[in-house]
């Protein structure tokens, strides 16, 4: 769906279909039969998948795929097993476990990105925080962070939004949230997981499924420039479609 609803949407910016931008409005019936008309090969479906599957570390899911679409592969699976372990470590909030797994498997990652490295000390300091450890959550800001929140106003702001928590008897329910919910940690653990695959394999890490959907968001964006009425892509999740 997502390649098809590209590629038509390129069609009617391109200069090469210059008659599609003359025409003020595109019925919804008109939209889909060109939709429907569109023809993509499986084996670049399959490809555009099995690599959403291997960058974002989902490796029994490749595996099942792999099996299921015969899609040829230019990774060991194997590989993703280092991986994996650390973005589950730091899913599941083991931060110190998730920092001496990555310096084993690369030494040299953390001490080249700096700013990761806060990251990964940030969420160490909001476990403490989660965890009632309040002693010990000011001294490790102390000790590890101060440092750095002198030197980058970035840092600093992030550093003193997370020690708010503290001024809360429920951090939970306190304007600063955010930090303590799932979604956090997942964001560290993506931020993570395409450092790894960029030293692994020296190419984009962000899966081409997400640079298709930028693209979408961009060609509609352009048409809506160009006045055209037209039926939209409203929800990415579920590639609904809708005139607006």
């Amino acid at each position: 769906m997502f390649s098809n609803y590209s590629r038509l949407l390129a069609e009617y910016i391109g200069p090469a279909s210059m008659s599609y931008s003359d025409k003020p409005e595109v019925s919804k019936e008109e939209w889909m039969n060109r939709l429907e008309q569109m023809h993509i090969q499986r084996g670049d479906m399959n490809k555009l998948i099995m690599n959403y599957l291997i960058t974002e570390g989902f490796k029994e899911a490749a595996e099942k795929f792999q099996q299921e679409s015969g899609v040829n592969l230019n990774i060991d699976l194997n590989s993703m097993d280092s991986r994996i372990k650390i973005r589950d470590a730091v899913q599941n909030g083991q931060i110190l476990e998730a920092t001496s797994l990555v310096n084993q498997l690369h030494p040299e990652l953390l001490d080249n990105d700096r700013y990761l490295y806060f990251h990964l000390q940030q969420l160490h300091l909001i476990e403490l925080i989660r965890a009632g450890k309040v002693e010990e959550a000011l001294r490790f800001a102390q000790e590890q962070l101060s440092e750095a929140g002198e030197n980058d106003p970035t840092v600093l702001h992030e550093l003193e939004r997370t020690l708010a928590l503290l001024a809360f008897e429920e951090p939970t329910k306190s304007p600063f949230s955010d930090l303590l919910q799932q979604a956090h940690r997942q964001k560290v653990a993506s931020e993570l997981n395409a450092a790894i695959l960029k030293v692994e394999h020296d190419e984009s890490t962000t899966p081409r499924l997400f640079n298709l959907m930028k693209l979408i968001l961009w060609s509609q964006d352009e048409l809506d420039k160009k006045k055209i009425k037209y039926p939209h892509m409203t929800d990415l999740s579920t590639a609904t479609i809708e005139m607006k």
